[in-house]
């Protein structure tokens, strides 16, 4: 045995270190909040100015790492994990983005933050755009990442697209289909939405399809595409009714997916659009280019007054 030892130290030296996805710095915090009737799981760190990060489907607020690292020595970041996503609890409903954006009011207000900025990819942008157009008071600057906002500019046209099927995929049925074989699901989106699918790798596949096959994380991930209807029929309202945001906007689109369309598509929302594009990029920002992700996004919540 004491001949065994030396041989395995000498293996275990040898074999490639496990992969994992980005951690968030070390002073950052998580805590459980209770916001307008649901508990969300939230990362907090950092001091200055607050930025809130809102993720998409596929993955939750563990994305925003290197972001978050890039940001907390200027502000104060708060990365929730939307309502039935990731850690936060499964709610029997309220997965339009009307009800989502109230949680976020109410996570804020919890916090004792009455202004920050407001940073989201994907389905993150849809409670973004809906919690911003109620409360522009409560928004310095906007960034919206590779992903369309129902309701707003071009929807009706982006529903025809072939690949945007699994926005009408749900229900119980659905759910028995993909139970069990989350991660097969699952990788359909991080491979045809990549313009390189080797750079979604498999540390962060493995880690988000285990946390989307926790007990009723599908069927709030399919809530969240079900609600589309109604949060179309939200904003064109808020947008009848309180015009178009006034405050600075960063729309990003990947090179290979939505690229400049994104801001195509905020100008009929929002007055002072910035338009902006990640070299090399998919759907998949933070694991395809986060180098250019988050020099994009820190340029432009540093600037003191950005232009279109």
């Amino acid at each position: 045995m004491r001949m065994l030892m030396p041989l395995l130290a000498l293996l275990a030296m040898t074999l490639p270190a496990q992969a994992q996805i980005p951690d968030y710095p070390a002073t950052f915090q998580t805590q459980e909040i209770v916001a307008n009737g649901t508990t969300l799981h939230v990362r907090i760190g950092g001091k200055g100015p607050a930025v809130l990060l809102l993720h998409g489907y596929g993955e939750t607020g563990d994305m925003w790492a290197p972001l978050a690292a890039a940001l907390m020595r200027d502000h104060r970041v708060i990365a929730p994990d939307l309502r039935g996503m990731g850690l936060s609890a499964v709610a029997a409903g309220g997965y339009d983005k009307k009800t989502q954006a109230a949680d976020m009011a109410a996570l804020l207000d919890t916090l004792k933050i009455a202004k920050a900025d407001v940073v989201a990819h994907d389905i993150g942008n849809m409670v973004a755009f809906a919690f911003t157009v109620q409360h522009p008071q409560r928004v310095t600057k906007l960034v919206l990442i590779d992903a369309p906002v129902p309701g707003i500019g071009p929807w009706e046209e982006v529903l025809k697209n072939p690949l945007l099927w699994h926005f009408r995929f749900g229900g119980p049925d659905m759910e028995r289909l993909v139970a069990g074989r989350e991660r097969i699901y699952l990788d359909r989106f991080w491979n045809e939405f990549s313009a390189d699918p080797t750079h979604f790798d498999e540390a962060s596949r493995a880690h988000y399809a285990a946390l989307y096959a926790r007990p009723g994380n599908m069927h709030a991930g399919f809530a969240q595409f079900a609600a589309f209807d109604q949060d179309a029929v939200d904003n064109r309202g808020f947008l009848a009714a309180n015009g178009k945001l006034p405050m600075p906007v960063l729309a990003l689109g990947g090179e290979k997916s939505f690229g400049p369309m994104m801001a195509t598509v905020m100008r009929f929302a929002a007055t002072n659009v910035t338009e902006g594009v990640v070299p090399g990029s998919g759907h998949w920002i933070m694991e395809e280019n986060p180098q250019a992700t988050v020099k994009l996004v820190r340029d432009f919540l540093v600037a003191s007054n950005p232009q279109p």
